[in-house]
């Protein structure tokens, strides 16, 4: 992740240590915005606002970025506890779908966000124009300590328990997985501190590669029911559940699936064409 210096132009200046006057001492220290010393041994005020981030995600990375996100481990861990908590193959499709919009219609409003507000930082820059410091910083704080935290670690584990059953060891030792879980963690970070691009390529890659492990599962069971093997949808219905709190923790169960369609909106900043 770079930056560089927004509508500067220093060619024509002159180099460091020769004395200017006037008007061409002002623009120079308005352009470069640097710390340095003037003529008379004064400091000279730094510029921030001539900086910016670096433009270097386009479309198909944004869409990967978007895609990839969603499609992570929640969809592999989630339908189990839908269905548990549905009790019924009907109402637990009827769950995915009711999640399904809700993240349509959230995802639908951000696209309006950060076409308005196109500042990186997502609910941060949003909270910020909308309510002030306080509000915004509050939910930073509880996301930086709590939710992302949380969130990453789940993924992470769950990748590290995918990772370990590649190498069967005797005993089943718990620490490979958290191992791998670590190992994972820390190379994202890295990759992402390192370089927006190139995570954005890895991150099309492995969208790929998700994507097309779920159209396997997809035309697998396509291809059972094409076989006659309905009986589970035959029952339709029968067994659903009736509890409130129950159905409200199954919509939390697929919402985690849909979890990750309001990420891009953290580095609109970085988008080439963020309105595309």
């Amino acid at each position: 992740m770079g930056f560089k210096k927004k509508n500067v132009e220093l060619q024509s200046m002159p180099p460091e240590g020769t004395v200017v006057d006037g008007d061409a001492k002002d623009t120079r220290k308005e352009a470069t915005g640097e710390n340095e010393k003037d003529v008379d041994g004064s400091d000279v005020e730094v510029n921030l606002e001539n900086m910016e981030l670096k433009r270097e995600l386009g479309l198909v990375g944004g869409i990967s970025f978007i895609v990839g996100c969603i499609v992570g481990s929640g969809i592999f861990v989630s339908p189990a506890g839908v269905l548990g908590s549905t009790g019924s193959v009907g109402l637990s499709l009827v769950v995915w779908v009711g999640a399904g919009l809700i993240a349509l219609l959230g995802s639908l409003c951000y696209c309006e966000l950060g076409t308005l507000i196109p500042k990186s930082g997502g609910e941060y820059s949003y909270l910020r124009k909308a309510f002030g410091n306080v509000p915004a910083f509050l939910f930073t704080w509880v996301s930086v300590v709590l939710v992302r935290p949380s969130s990453l670690a789940v993924m992470s584990l769950t990748f590290g328990t995918y990772f370990a059953t590649l190498f069967p060891v005797c005993g089943s030792p718990k620490f490979l997985p958290e191992l791998a879980a670590i190992v994972c963690l820390l190379t994202i970070m890295l990759l992402n501190c390192y370089s927006t691009k190139l995570s954005a390529q890895l991150q099309i890659i492995t969208t790929v590669a998700k994507v097309a492990a779920l159209l396997v599962i997809v035309v697998g069971g396509l291809i059972k029911l094409a076989e006659g093997n309905t009986k589970e949808l035959n029952t339709g219905f029968t067994g659903s559940t009736t509890d409130p709190s129950t159905i409200a923790l199954a919509f939390y169960d697929a919402l985690w699936a849909y979890d990750g369609w309001n990420n891009l909106n953290y580095v609109t900043e970085e988008l080439k064409n963020p309105s595309k």
